[in-house]
């Protein structure tokens, strides 16, 4: 069974990062979830959701040249649960107005998933900031007062 986009596979968590979870996938292959890809809502420490060892059902959502494979929990798990319908989520849907066909749905669910991404990591990178910033005044603040006395 070959890898390919879009397919649904068991899989076991080998590896946790700050920016995701690597999965060992059939066949001895290994995939990452990223951080954004793990669940529905805001993922601030992926080790409140995942453990090493955990089996996980993922879905391959891309596979690049050079052999990385991109997998996702969160859609493995919206696949399964087809009940509701994939737009009823999305703010613009429930905005008044008319109703536009089905391309246009995929479309702005697209761009949703991809201004949550930016949103995380636009997240992460100002709590880092932030913090080396706050580092930095207090050692400043800190030194000056020792030496004058």
């Amino acid at each position: 069974m070959s890898i390919e986009v879009g397919s649904k596979l068991q899989g076991k968590v080998t590896g946790i990062t700050n920016f995701g979870a690597f999965v060992e996938l059939p066949e001895g292959s290994t995939g990452l979830v990223h951080i954004s890809e793990v669940a529905d809502n805001y993922v601030k420490d992926i080790n409140d959701h995942l453990k090493v060892g955990d089996e996980v059902e993922v879905k391959v959502i891309n596979v690049e040249k050079d052999g990385k494979i991109g997998l996702s929990i969160k859609k493995a798990k919206e696949g399964s649960e087809q009940t509701k319908p994939q737009h009823s989520y999305s703010p613009r849907s429930r905005q008044g107005g008319p109703r536009q066909g089905r391309t246009n749905d995929n479309r702005n669910n697209s761009r949703a998933e991809s201004f949550e991404s930016k949103m995380a990591r636009f997240l992460k990178d100002s709590e880092d900031r932030l913090s080396s910033l706050k580092r930095h005044t207090e050692s400043k603040r800190g030194g000056r007062g020792a030496r004058r006395g």
